[in-house]
């Protein structure tokens, strides 16, 4: 299938409730820059022919236009007005697309992505035409069911993550359809189109950042991985 035009779809609406701030958690400074200046870089730096289409609500427009002004090479972006749910933003910024491209949607509140995982995401999509990261689950889960509840084999879910990466000719379908609530993620949008969707390995440094001591966490993460590229 050879080499693809390569878009990333960059959601970033969240408010901030979560994070008992003023300042939406994309904004927030994470060692320096802004969450989402980390997440922005990690698709640029992956791939440096990638196309950026930043899904934010209006009224952060100028915010985000501050932030690409503080890359050294302004990266290709274009930004696109939010929805009201994670799927009619995810839409709107299917809109922009055009052509046979790989198409990675990522949540732009996980800013530590890896260049790997990107790569990883990228050529399983052109083998498999999707290709959606998880991790194994730690914790032991139950079930509720009513007033009961049960233990279930942990072994059998998976943590799901982003970039949730496609086909275009997957993906845009598949957001033709209309709206269902049943929809919390691109890859259940694919699967109702009757698409079976591949999982590759995730990341457990790719958190996504929601509650304050996810932020803390990001930080240890950035100056471990700092420090250990100037140890070798």
């Amino acid at each position: 299938m050879g080499d693809r035009k390569k878009i990333a779809i960059i959601v970033a609406g969240g408010s901030g409730t979560r994070m008992q701030s003023a300042v939406p958690k994309q904004f927030l400074d994470l060692a320096g820059k802004p969450v989402l200046h980390h997440t922005i870089a990690a698709f640029v730096q992956a791939y440096p022919d990638m196309e950026i289409v930043l899904v934010l609500p209006e009224m952060h427009f100028s915010h985000a236009e501050s932030i690409l002004q503080a890359f050294d090479t302004l990266p290709a972006v274009t930004m696109v007005r939010g929805g009201e749910t994670r799927f009619h933003s995810v839409k709107n910024g299917l809109d922009t697309v055009s052509g046979d491209a790989v198409v990675f949607v990522h949540d732009g509140v996980r800013p530590l992505v890896s260049a790997t995982l990107i790569h990883t995401c990228y050529e399983a999509a052109l083998s498999h035409g999707s290709a959606i990261p998880v991790i194994d689950m730690k914790d032991s889960i139950r079930e509720i069911s009513g007033e009961k509840n049960m233990a279930v084999d942990r072994d059998r879910y998976k943590i799901i993550q982003t970039p949730q990466t496609f086909l275009s000719e997957l993906i845009l379908p598949a957001f033709a359809l209309p709206y269902d609530p049943l929809f919390t993620d691109e890859a259940t949008v694919v699967e109702r189109l009757g698409q079976p969707v591949h999982l590759v390995a995730g990341e457990e440094s790719n958190i996504k950042i929601t509650k304050p001591l996810d932020l803390t966490v990001a930080a240890a993460l950035l100056f471990k991985s700092v420090f250990y590229y100037f140890i070798i």
